[in-house]
């Protein structure tokens, strides 16, 4: 009786030291629901590395594919305990998708807490080498002659680039087909090959195909143009009307996720991205850091969501 007494004495005693255990104290998997080798996970794995170095050997990233938009990754983290074990790390298409699908089974607002806007850059906008047209207007010009002989292209349908073509097709006044691809690299290759002849992409796949040769590189989506690729273009000075038009990456938990927790991960990303070291490697894929607090980011979202309600509304996309 005495023996179970003290164990029992033993275990109340040790109790409150185990609820007061600092997280993270075991693995933290950052869900992006995306193959590996994109843009999303490109950040991803620079987040992870110094994450384990800040918060402890307990980042890792996976990749969830599957489902247009990031839709399966998205889901299971929306499931998942909000414990600040499991979160997401995604682009702007993880807050279009409600516009372009009718049967999610999450709320990408209400079950999702937002912890920090990572990073934001503009997009490439390219063509075939072998298309006679050194700038947007000129591209445009050419299919207002021949309408049928210019398929555009975009990585996945209610991706940013997609978004960024219809705005370019708005403006431009034409009317042409758009071919929604599952992933950039088999866009890409169909963009050097002649198959399809415009694409907005993010400068991690673009820019080193513009460089080498294989694509066009005829615009960047922002007001400014790029330290990384100074000789590129806005789209304004490209002759058409000029808009900002960002892919940007956000680190959220499901939600319910402890206010604690959510302010410990939102200061240790926003001091990551903050360094020299990173700002240069995230510069290098054509983004700006930013590591934004969690109210600006729910406000970012909102505004966002209702810049692209109107994208969508204006091309006449429909929702599938």
């Amino acid at each position: 009786m005495r023996r179970h007494l003290l164990a029992l004495v033993v275990a109340l005693a040790t109790q409150p030291a185990l609820a007061a255990e600092p997280y993270p104290n075991r693995t933290v998997a950052v869900v992006v629901p995306y193959p590996a080798g994109g843009s999303v996970d490109g950040v991803a794995r620079i987040l992870a590395q110094k994450l384990n170095e800040t918060l402890g050997q307990n980042f890792i990233v996976e990749n969830r594919a599957g489902g247009a938009g990031g839709i399966v990754g998205a889901n299971a983290v929306a499931k998942a305990l909000p414990d600040g074990y499991t979160l997401l790390l995604t682009a702007s298409i993880h807050v279009v998708t409600p516009f372009l699908h009718k049967n999610l089974h999450y709320d990408v607002v209400k079950d999702f807490t937002p912890i920090t806007l990572v990073a934001l850059g503009p997009l490439l906008v390219s063509t075939t080498p072998s298309v006679p047209a050194a700038n947007l207007r000129q591209f445009f010009d050419l299919i207002r002659k021949e309408p049928t002989k210019y398929t555009l292209a975009t990585s996945s349908f209610g991706s940013a680039g997609h978004l960024a073509i219809e705005l370019l097709k708005r403006d431009a006044g034409v009317d042409t087909l758009v071919v929604a691809y599952k992933g950039a690299g088999p866009a890409l290759n169909d963009l050097m090959g002649g198959q399809v002849r415009l694409m907005a992409d993010p400068m991690l796949s673009s820019l080193p195909l513009a460089r080498a040769g294989n694509i066009k590189a005829l615009a960047v989506t922002s007001t400014k143009r790029v330290s990384v690729a100074p000789d590129i273009p806005t789209i304004e000075e490209s002759g058409m009307k000029g808009f900002d038009f960002f892919s940007w990456y956000g680190v959220w938990g499901p939600k319910g996720l402890p206010a604690d927790i959510a302010a410990k991960l939102q200061s240790a990303i926003a001091q990551i991205v903050a360094r020299p070291d990173i700002k240069e490697r995230l510069g290098v894929l054509g983004l700006e850091a930013i590591g934004s607090s969690s109210e600006y980011f729910a406000k970012y979202i909102a505004d966002e969501m209702a810049k692209y309600a109107k994208i969508i509304k204006d091309a006449n996309i429909k929702a599938e």
